[in-house]
């Protein structure tokens, strides 16, 4: 897998050495369980977690922004500044990546032009707001984007906010990072890397490939 070689070379260091990339320390993600969930939380709300175990707690999510396009090329949480001496592409239950061909990877799919980073207890969360709004509001629900996301990018004089930080249950610690990806629609992988005590270092999600 080609695409890994890159990541190693973009990330393997605590900093992004590249002309191409301008880096935004977005905020803090909470992870309740250390199961780590990342989909288009439109479409695909029960996207399987992660198989490795991550910290739980409060951790740094990093934005790395395509300079020419202003677009969101990857996005990156870190748990620990170790030093990494591995990397793997990051699969869920069943995936087994000795099944891959050259080039192809195990990702998530994107149809609305936004993913959504969140513990696996957070997902659940939002899948019962989604629920409790439906049955409130029936025929006049307008699906979760419009219901709870939308406020948060669009503005009503007309900016256009690139990410965000959420929690669909205010009563409970877990939120979630929503964001842009990329160009928009697209099927995307993440990557872990890991040091040599084979705990996690830092999760990477690829939307542009810059090189």
């Amino acid at each position: 897998m080609n695409h890994i070689e890159n990541i190693k070379k973009l990330f393997t260091r605590n900093f992004i050495e590249s002309p191409l990339i301008e880096t935004f320390d977005a905020g803090n993600i909470t992870l309740t369980t250390g199961k780590l969930v990342i989909c288009d939380p439109l479409i695909t709300s029960e996207m399987p977690v992660f198989t490795t175990d991550f910290p739980k707690g409060d951790f740094s999510v990093l934005v790395h922004k395509e300079i020419e396009s202003n677009c969101i090329a990857y996005v990156e949480i870190v748990f620990n500044d170790s030093e990494i001496t591995d990397w793997k592409l990051a699969t869920s239950e069943g995936q087994n990546i000795a099944d891959l061909q050259e080039e192809e990877i195990f990702g998530f799919p994107v149809e609305s032009g936004m993913g959504c980073l969140m513990d696996f207890e957070t997902q659940q969360n939002l899948n019962l707001l989604e629920q409790h709004l439906f049955k409130r509001k029936g025929a006049d629900f307008m699906g979760i984007y419009e219901e709870f996301f939308h406020e948060h990018f669009f503005q009503e004089e007309g900016a256009v906010n690139q990410y965000a930080f959420l929690k669909p249950n205010e009563k409970k610690p877990g939120n979630l990072f929503a964001f842009e990806t990329g160009y928009g629609e697209g099927f995307y992988a993440s990557y872990i890397g890991f040091d040599r005590s084979n705990n996690p270092v830092k999760v990477v999600s690829e939307f542009v490939e810059i090189n």
